[in-house]
């Protein structure tokens, strides 16, 4: 498993990681078709997922990033985007650290373009046609909602979930609400410098709350943050409870432009992943090139069966085929 000398020697990397992991007979018959993904070179022409089960192919990315301290709040009000749907405001308010974004290899909002967003910006766009619909394609049934997990820790479902929510961010027509669902290990305000914060676990533990009073705007135009909230041996449970299906489906009705991205615990690492993908229209799993087993993805396919909608995205890939690089058409050298 997972060693490239197996793998036929032509072909795209996704085609590759096809067979490597044999995704069409693990998945065949099932309910759901598994699609791969690269990092260093998403090949051209990739399709829309459909309901082939054979599995087919979506790009891309690049490391985890190391955890960063959580730096202050901002206290001024964000600047809005002209778009057409805007949100209930809660109020709440950061700035997210560009430098920390910089440094951990995440996209820059503010940069050029580069060979990262260009990967991303090949993901977003099956995935956003699976929500939206379009080109002959009918949207995914609540496929606005996106889960990224992955088999185990370490894998860089974290980086590419902000990555993600950064890219879809800049899209004219969405807005982007990224939620941290890792309770026991949450990370994503500490990678965006912002402080901790209540969130969607308070949010679920207490019945009179409102979850859109803890989403946070930040300075990035259409991107917003909802926290893990507080801690709790019961985060199976209250997931498990119909009050996350109200509050999801309160965040979707509040914004109809918007996006919500899950960045949930690894899948064979805790048991919420599993919970989470019956709550979703679509799930991006992380697959760690050279390091996921072939026996731990499929075991991690299986947990997630409650979403009918999985795709993988390959990461840490360290071949390409082609020699394809993005970003050097737009002169950046990326």
């Amino acid at each position: 498993m997972n060693k490239h000398s197996s793998i036929k020697s032509s072909g795209s990397l996704l085609e590759r990681a096809s067979e490597l992991y044999g995704f069409g007979d693990a998945l065949r018959g099932g309910a759901s078709a598994a699609q791969p993904s690269q990092e260093s070179a998403p090949p051209a022409g990739t399709n829309v997922p459909s309901a082939d089960p054979v599995p087919t192919p979506v790009p891309v990315q690049k490391e985890t990033v190391p955890e960063a301290a959580p730096l202050a709040t901002a206290s001024t009000p964000p600047a809005y985007s002209s778009r057409s749907h805007q949100p209930q405001k809660s109020g709440r308010f950061a700035k997210i650290d560009r430098q920390l974004l910089i440094s951990g290899n995440f996209i820059d909002p503010d940069g050029p373009v580069s060979g990262l967003s260009e990967e991303f910006r090949i993901v977003k766009r099956q995935l956003l046609l699976s929500a939206r619909g379009g080109k002959g394609y009918d949207p995914v049934e609540h496929g606005e909602r996106i889960l990224v997990c992955s088999a185990h820790p370490n894998e860089g479902k974290t980086y590419c979930s902000i990555n993600l929510a950064l890219s879809m961010a800049s899209e004219k027509d969405n807005r982007v609400l990224l939620v941290d669902a890792d309770f026991a290990k949450p990370s994503i305000l500490a990678t965006l410098g912002i402080d901790h914060s209540p969130g969607l676990m308070d949010a679920l533990a207490d019945p009179n709350s409102d979850a859109e009073s803890y989403v946070i705007e930040t300075d990035i135009a259409g991107l917003s943050v909802l926290p893990a909230g507080a801690q709790t041996n019961q985060d199976t449970e209250y997931l498990a409870a119909s009050r996350t299906a109200e509050i999801i489906d309160q965040l979707t009705r509040n914004d109809p432009s918007r996006i919500i991205i899950f960045d949930s615990p690894p899948a064979l690492a805790a048991s919420p992943a599993s919970v989470l993908a019956l709550h979703v229209g679509q799930c991006l799993l992380v697959v760690n090139a050279d390091e996921t087993t072939d026996s731990a993805l499929r075991d991690a396919l299986s947990l997630l069966s409650g979403c009918d909608h999985v795709q993988l995205l390959l990461n840490r890939a360290k071949f390409s085929p082609t020699g394809r690089k993005f970003g050097n058409y737009y002169g950046y050298g990326a």
